[in-house]
């Protein structure tokens, strides 16, 4: 998994991964998106164009672990556009385990039927392209699709990312306030901030949950927002 990289060290891994995407695979959606400059990192926040994304998986661990299903929407100018929504289950190898199916309530069937893997990671490069990924927990994101490209490409994938969890730790630190058990979870985080309570574990939901809060963050961090305040 890649690491939240600063400005430069992003920068060279960006050109390293794009020279090695010209090479294996030049007419790639990854390949364009390792080709697209990186959103400065002083644009204000209310101009940067955001992909907010969520990924359903069969467990934590993205070597070992596989994805379900990829839901994401832009979030960009304050605003969350439905019209941009796309969600998308991805086929299984294998039989699911029992506790997976009672989370995300993805059957075998559902998920036998589901688009390959290819498809939907060529989807979510392509929505990427020109974006910084919006997450909750946006490691989870991160290890997944890297992971995904490395399968498929056998390149790595740096991305810039903003983490709604982080920007609440945060938060709540400056205030000096004590995070009770759970409390960065999107869902109580949604209760703090006065937002409608949602099913859990729909990765459309999930991230039309995770733009909300971020739009309800940012106006809680007041004007003058740049991009380089919340990586």
């Amino acid at each position: 998994m890649w690491p939240f990289l600063d400005r430069q060290r992003m920068k060279a891994a960006r050109r390293q991964a794009a020279r090695a995407a010209a090479r294996t695979a030049p007419d790639s959606a990854l390949a364009r998106l390792l080709a697209a400059p990186l959103v400065p990192p002083g644009t204000p926040v209310g101009r940067v164009p955001f992909l907010a994304l969520d990924l359903e998986t069969t467990g934590l661990d993205p070597a070992r672990h596989a994805m379900l299903s990829a839901g994401c929407l832009t979030v960009t100018g304050g605003l969350a556009d439905m019209t941009s929504c796309y969600h998308a289950l991805i086929r299984a190898d294998g039989p699911l385990d029992g506790g997976n199916v009672a989370i995300h309530r993805i059957t075998d069937d559902a998920a036998r039927d589901g688009a390959p893997l290819k498809t939907v990671l060529d989807t979510l490069l392509a929505r990427l392209t020109g974006r910084v990924l919006l997450a909750h927990h946006a490691p989870i994101e991160c290890g997944f699709l890297d992971a995904a490209c490395r399968r498929l490409y056998g390149i790595g994938l740096p991305l810039q990312a903003v983490d709604t969890m982080v920007l609440e730790r945060r938060r709540l630190a400056r205030r000096h306030d004590d995070t009770p058990p759970g409390g960065l979870r999107l869902d109580a985080v949604r209760r703090r901030y006065g937002l409608p309570r949602y099913g859990a574990h729909h990765a459309l939901t999930d991230a039309l949950a995770c733009g909300e809060v971020f739009l309800a963050q940012c106006a809680h961090m007041g004007d003058g927002l740049r991009l380089s305040d919340i990586l």
